[in-house]
């Protein structure tokens, strides 16, 4: 808005739905009243960034995974690698092979939330649906068998984390700098095993469904976040997808790798982040490109854009095939979100019921002893959103005094930004308003699976904005703090 101008008309769509935190979409209209752009707002603010210092560096795991109730067992590797580094020890290999089982099951348990819980409703029942019963209720009245197949595929991801680690949310008593507390019993294991068929089954399933109603979603795909942008995530040496450890790719909108085996420690160098007055997220960027060129998109979708592989034959044969529908491999359109999200969680499965049986999972050393050695330390894994970066600077006594997190879900900020925008500019009709035009806005944010609960918090300055208006709408003043 310039000073002394109109203000513009707007559409606001507040709440955003079926997501977990709390956000807006702001709608602007030109002269026209045609949509001219949008914005996506996240409209709380924490701070776990400043409240972290003065704490003690081995706390950060329990704090941090308090930021979120979806995905705290994200923060505690995350958060346990960094505090790896700052002792300067490996943890025992079986201390590594549980924390990469938990991760499995957190994968596993958040990836079905948002897919059967808060995205199927739009898929499965309609865009257009009555949002009274576009819903998990509606799903399960609806299609009873998918929505229990879905309650079921995320209560074995639960189970995970609550048999390795003792709760199934906020389970940091069992996570710890330098390994794990305690080893996981045979018992725990069978258990898991036992039921790991059934979840294997319905993830297949739930593929093939999906698979099969693509072509009725062709507008979708088309049209929900479709535009290009780079693509970040971890892999492995050799280019395969990597959840817990790895280093960093970033490839185009063509599938040429334009930055391979980035050392995590070292994101500075290549991520810069910005702020806007009218978000408490902050705006991750590519430094090579600049702000706000350097867009680039994390998560399940970015992850499979920038692997070679799964590393699990079943999920191997589906990456075959979800590359097949991008150019050169690379798959632009954030709807498909969706189905990355399933190959993702067949890969978990797979890798879970790899490390089940593997005879050191049992083993009972799980943990290297040690205090600061080192001053500074960085911790970096890929949560179900996309990569997850914590990065602490400690004194001497091993008290935090400087926190940086670059949240998975703020990596795509300006992605939504510009998802929303095209999204609106397709679908929204100011002078004929409907209820499954501004659905549409929100189902390309349900598509991200954005987590805002624990990505609320601006680096520099607080972005609170503070406009004085007359009663003809035009702008007397304006203070920016």
């Amino acid at each position: 808005m310039v000073e002394g101008e109109k203000m513009s008309k707007e559409i606001v769509i507040s709440p955003i739905t079926r997501i977990e935190g709390h956000a807006k979409v702001t709608i602007h209209l030109g002269k026209d009243d045609a949509v001219k752009d949008a914005h996506f707002h996240v409209v709380d603010f924490r701070g776990f960034e400043k409240f972290c210092e003065g704490r003690p560096f081995y706390e950060m795991p329990s704090i941090t995974a308090r930021s979120c109730g979806i995905c705290p067992v994200s923060h505690l590797l995350a958060s346990a690698k960094t505090c790896d580094e700052i002792v300067g020890v490996n943890p025992p290999k079986t201390a590594i092979m549980l924390r990469r089982l938990i991760h499995m099951g957190q994968m596993i348990q958040s990836h079905a939330l948002n897919f059967f819980h808060l995205s199927s409703p739009d898929i499965l029942l309609g865009m257009d649906a009555d949002p009274a019963e576009r819903n998990i209720f509606g799903l399960i009245e609806k299609q009873p068998e998918l929505a229990m197949q879905g309650i079921k595929l995320r209560k074995f991801g639960q189970e995970i984390i609550e048999k390795v680690a003792g709760k199934r949310i906020h389970s940091s008593d069992w996570i710890l700098p330098g390994g794990v507390h305690w080893p996981l019993s045979k018992s725990k294991a069978d258990y898991l095993l036992s039921n790991l068929p059934e979840a294997l089954d319905i993830t297949i399933k739930t593929l093939a469904m999906f698979k099969d109603r693509l072509d009725g979603l062709s507008e979708e795909v088309q049209n929900f976040g479709n535009f290009p942008s780079y693509y970040m995530g971890l892999v492995t040496a050799s280019g395969g997808l990597e959840m817990y450890d790895g280093n960093i790719r970033i490839v185009d909108q063509d599938g040429k790798i334009v930055a391979d085996q980035l050392d995590p420690s070292r994101y500075q160098e290549y991520v810069g982040e910005a702020v806007e007055p009218w978000s408490y997220m902050k705006f991750p960027y590519y430094k090579p490109l600049g702000y706000p060129d350097g867009i680039y998109r994390v998560g399940p979708l970015a992850r499979l854009n920038v692997a070679s592989h799964c590393g699990t034959p079943l999920a191997d044969e589906e990456l075959k095939e979800f590359k097949k529908l991008g150019k050169n491999g690379v798959v632009q359109s954030t709807f498909m979100y969706h189905y990355a999200r399933l190959i993702e969680v067949l890969t978990c499965v797979e890798t879970a019921k790899d490390l089940l049986e593997k005879p050191e999972i049992l083993a009972e050393r799980v943990q290297a002893k040690a205090f600061v050695n080192n001053y500074e330390g960085v911790g970096v894994a890929e949560a179900p959103r996309g990569t997850l970066m914590h990065h602490y600077k400690v004194d001497p006594q091993g008290m935090i005094r400087w926190c940086n997190m670059i949240i998975a879900t703020e990596h795509n900020n300006l992605a939504y930004n510009k998802a929303v925008t095209q999204v609106a500019k397709k679908y929204v009709d100011s002078k004929q308003l409907r209820e499954g035009m501004l659905n549409r806005v929100e189902a390309v944010i349900r598509a991200f699976d954005p987590c805002l609960s624990c990505a609320t918090h601006a680096v520099g300055q607080m972005p609170l904005e503070v406009q004085l208006i007359d009663a003809e709408g035009k702008l007397l003043d304006r203070k920016i703090r």
